[in-house]
């Protein structure tokens, strides 16, 4: 006689416990919204995954089990850029349920996502940055949009960083921008002069789309905050209007902002710092160059640091 399928448990509590982790990120971490979400939209999708797994509870978790969902989610066709994100938040929510004493130990820790190829990100050259930054002065929706590029450009804002950014988060005397980054941590930015200029271009007619108690300092249609979305959807726009061959959304100018920065300079220290990033690794994948060589050649190469160092 056949022995009984056996039962498939409803959601492994999964449901409470992210909730609850969703809240710390909240609480603790002091996480924006908008990652919140990712977390929360990762978490939930391989909970569901699990169950098929024959999952009921986290605390039986297991590496076979997270190894399982790997698999799986391979075979379902996703990417391993987008495997290597769920995993990296199924991390994050296991280190935090260690923490609570439900898991003696993090099962996802030794897992990796499939191989994947690694695309050079590419950056736009100063040419290309000309042209994307032609606009018509006259329309307010214009000089936002390119207040919007050139500030992302000038200061290597992630796109969080720009929609979270206040009216009194610029310091125009001091040419200098306050950011919120991640974690809740805050860093002082130098602003360039152009992207100062058309900042106070956009202050001159922000009324005439802004609400009166608005206080963010990018604003939309709608006379409130402007949307991560909205953002993504203008610079692509207007790269599209200006012809250019790849497509133009705010990563891409922050790591032009980035690379033009290492080329011109060769400090990576400094360079991390001004991206936020807490690791100088981050800083390195960031911005596929060899950045040890790339300091060396300019200490070597650069008549300013020869100068510098025969007068040590």
């Amino acid at each position: 006689m056949a022995s009984p399928e056996p039962t498939r448990p409803a959601a492994p509590e999964p449901a409470a416990a992210i909730a609850d982790f969703l809240e710390y990120l909240r609480v603790e971490r002091q996480l924006s919204a908008h990652t919140r979400d990712g977390y929360g939209r990762h978490l939930y999708a391989m909970a569901g995954q699990l169950v098929e797994l024959h999952l009921g509870q986290w605390r039986v978790l297991t590496v076979s089990h997270v190894r399982g969902l790997a698999t799986r989610l391979h075979k379902q066709g996703l990417s391993p850029r987008s495997i290597a994100t769920q995993l990296s938040a199924l991390r994050s929510f296991c280190d935090w349920l260690v923490l609570q004493g439900v898991l003696s130990a993090n099962p996802a820790k030794g897992v990796s996502a499939p191989k994947q190829g690694r695309p050079l990100p590419k950056n736009l050259d100063v040419d290309e940055l000309h042209q994307l930054m032609n606009l018509d002065e006259s329309d307010p929706l214009a000089v936002r949009d390119r207040a919007i590029m050139e500030l992302l450009y000038s200061s290597g804002l992630r796109l969080d960083e720009l929609v979270g950014l206040n009216l009194g988060d610029v310091q125009f005397a001091e040419r200098q921008l306050r950011v919120i980054g991640k974690g809740n941590k805050e860093r002082i930015l130098p602003v360039g002069r152009m992207a100062l200029d058309w900042l106070e271009k956009w202050l001159a007619v922000r009324n005439e789309l802004a609400g009166p108690d608005e206080p963010a300092l990018f604003v939309s249609q709608q006379r409130r905050r402007i949307s991560h979305r909205s953002v993504q959807l203008r610079l692509a726009k207007r790269g599209q209007q200006q012809a250019l061959s790849s497509h133009v959304h705010p990563h891409k100018l922050r790591h032009s902002f980035a690379t033009h920065m290492l080329e011109s300079s060769g400090d990576l220290r400094a360079v991390q710092e001004l991206l936020g990033h807490a690791d100088l690794a981050t800083t390195q994948i960031y911005t596929h160059l060899d950045f040890q060589h790339l300091a060396k050649a300019y200490d070597q190469a650069h008549p300013r640091a020869k100068r510098r160092k025969e007068e040590e």
